[in-house]
């Protein structure tokens, strides 16, 4: 099991990479008032069939060729259905796939979301060919980083330049603690 869900969405979105992903989506949402905490995950990779995505929660399945077994996704299910939350992945081959795990906030079971910034951070900067668009929402408040929009006003900068990749990192911290006003989540 992994220590924080941050750590999940990590492994998650390198699958999304693995699958050839130009864009991926990733969403976290927080509800205090009806104490649940969502996180979706979507790309435009080349998706899974029916049979895949059936045997994607078997943690001895796995499309990849350098190890027999595939943890990642058997423990963020079980991190989300033993807090009494819900797990689903929606695939659709040649158009992508969606993972969406739900949480109740105040289950003693519940692992912490963890450093989603560095998350982000070294998403975003080692992988200079895919496009993420990230919204984090407590309650009310949100922010987006939408790394289109970031690469159209840099004009060939890449986003993993030292000052480029400062920013990035100081954005989603400074954004994060507006949102959230220092919560642990």
């Amino acid at each position: 099991m992994m220590p924080e869900i941050s750590l999940n969405v990590l492994d998650v979105a390198q699958n999304s990479i693995r699958a050839d992903a130009t864009l991926i989506i990733i969403t976290v949402t927080a509800d205090r008032k009806k104490d649940t905490m969502t996180i979706v995950i979507k790309d435009n990779g080349c998706g899974m069939t029916k049979e895949q995505v059936t045997h994607v929660l078997d943690p001895f399945f796995t499309t990849r060729t350098t190890r027999k077994v595939g943890l990642g996704i058997p423990f963020f299910q079980y991190a989300a259905t033993s807090t009494g939350g819900n797990f689903s992945i929606d695939s659709v081959v040649g158009e992508g796939t969606m993972v969406t795990a739900s949480f109740i906030l105040s289950h003693i079971d519940r692992m912490p979301l963890g450093d989603m910034t560095s998350t982000m951070h070294t998403l975003i900067t080692l992988n200079n060919r895919i496009d993420f668009l990230y919204t984090y929402t407590v309650d009310d408040k949100s922010f987006t980083l939408d790394t289109r929009e970031i690469r159209m006003i840099l004009d060939g900068i890449p986003l993993n330049s030292p000052d480029v990749s400062n920013y990035i990192r100081e954005f989603l911290s400074e954004n994060k603690q507006e949102v959230d006003q220092g919560i642990i989540l």
